[in-house]
């Protein structure tokens, strides 16, 4: 019998038989083999219907309604929260950002080139380094995609990376590289939250690729032997690669003045919401190396000039993606980018600008002091779990208390307490990852240690 497929158009029996063929599957199922069975519906889903577009309205209102309003999250691990100032929300709704898309046509897309031109610039200068993308899609993405440059840059199969970096990156970067075959190692890292620089010595040989660090690290701790990992890494030739969280970079030395080759980082604090974890921005740079630069995925804005009088213009100069340009020689098949994140982190730290990024910087770190030292006052309480200087994060664990306890008494009174790092990090014992910024008062903080004391 002769079938019609919604989009595709209208096969026959032996149409769809040949196609499959081809592809060397002898039915559609075999194209899901490689997800679990107990995933996969035997029979459509019972959805109620149909409605009416206001019953579907009253409905849709209804379900809404059970989410809880009004809570406080102390929660950070890769999303945080963060003042959006009310201009950057203003200039990120004009049309031409918010329905532009790819600017394949210089001539009549200089505004937005421009735009992401200055993301990349300003981006650049607080990382301090040479060449930046314009966006991947978050952190994670843009780990792989680092991963990934490094094996392109110099053939090597192994990728050592510090073991208090963020797991879910981590976790996003294996899925990445595992069609290349690399290898990732975890290397230790002391109570300080320092990398173990012997045992690196002895993971880094001539079959790695990159090392890999974050700074601060996923705990929060800022890692004092960045410089020294970067000293190791680069006597056995392979790529240093670090990853900051950005508004660090307003008190922490950037990441290019650590050695860095490549750099990565998550844009989503530069003027983001938090959205339920998206869309986020992804942020990838790396030194001035013509060969590391054409391994960059994504594309670049450049500045040039018009033939006819000379004018300042701009234009995509380079453009990696597969559909379009390189084909099976691209570096990468990521198909977009975060276009109007980017600009919107452009937006943000334009207006915050130099000193205004390192008042807020030097704000969340008195503010992270000061909740770690009111913590430290509960008995019981161990904070933070690692003993350094911490930024907007850090790890504590209340002795005889299970971090769900805890957790569960904070939502209690509308408070999402952290993140339980237990199985991540099980050295740390059964500890919270908590994040604290701008936006949280000093009433919250002392309300949250207080019932902290209150859980027995």
């Amino acid at each position: 019998m002769d079938k019609v497929i919604a989009y595709i158009g209208h096969h026959t029996d032996e149409d769809l038989r040949q196609m499959l063929q081809a592809i060397g599957v002898k039915n559609i199922m075999d194209l899901y083999s490689d997800i679990p069975s107990k995933y996969i519906l035997s029979s459509p889903p019972g959805v109620e219907g149909p409605l009416s577009e206001p019953e579907l309205i009253k409905h849709v209102k209804n379900i809404l309604a059970k989410n809880r309003q009004g809570l406080r999250l102390f929660l950070g691990g890769g999303v945080w929260p963060h003042h959006v100032p009310a201009a950057v929300k203003e200039i990120v709704s004009r049309s031409e950002f918010v329905t532009s898309y790819t600017p394949y046509q210089p001539e009549i897309s200089q505004g937005v080139l421009t735009a992401l031109f200055e993301f990349q610039s300003l981006v650049a200068d607080l990382y301090e380094i040479d060449a930046v993308n314009s966006s991947m899609y978050d952190w994670a993405t843009a780990v792989g995609e680092a991963f990934r440059m490094a094996y392109r840059y110099n053939g090597r199969n192994k990728i050592v990376y510090a073991g208090h970096c963020g797991p879910g990156r981590i976790r996003v970067a294996e899925t990445y590289v595992k069609p290349l075959g690399l290898r990732l190692v975890k290397a230790s890292f002391d109570d300080r939250g320092r990398v173990d620089e012997e045992s690196l010595k002895t993971l880094v040989d001539h079959e790695t690729s990159a090392v890999y660090v974050e700074n601060p690290c996923y705990l929060g701790a800022v890692v004092e032997n960045v410089e020294a990992v970067g000293e190791i890494t680069h006597d056995r030739n392979a790529l240093f690669i670090v990853g900051a969280e950005p508004t660090s970079l307003g008190l922490l030395r950037p990441p290019g003045a650590l050695g860095a080759d490549i750099v990565v980082g998550e844009g989503q604090p530069l003027g983001l919401p938090m959205n339920f974890g998206g869309p986020l921005l992804g942020i990838l740079g790396c030194r001035d190396d013509r060969k590391l630069i054409h391994s960059m995925p994504g594309r670049m804005v450049g500045m040039a000039e018009t033939l006819g009088d000379k004018r300042r213009a701009f234009t995509m100069v380079l453009r990696a993606r597969e559909q379009d340009i390189k084909r099976e020689k691209a570096t990468s098949n990521i198909c977009t980018n975060q276009a109007l994140c980017a600009i919107t982190a452009a937006a943000y730290l334009s207006l915050l600008g130099k000193h205004g990024l390192q008042s807020l910087a030097r704000h969340i770190f008195e503010k992270t002091a000061f909740f770690i030292e009111a913590l430290q006052k509960v008995d019981g309480v161990k904070a933070p779990l690692l003993n350094a200087p911490h930024y907007m994060e850090f790890t504590y664990r209340k002795e005889g208390h299970s971090s769900e306890k805890l957790l569960t008494k904070l939502l209690s009174i509308g408070i999402v307490g952290g993140i339980r790092i237990r199985e991540d990090f099980p050295q740390l014992g059964d500890g919270v990852l908590i994040c604290v910024t701008e936006v949280h008062s000093v009433e919250d903080i002392r309300e949250y240690v207080e019932t902290v004391k209150e859980v027995v």
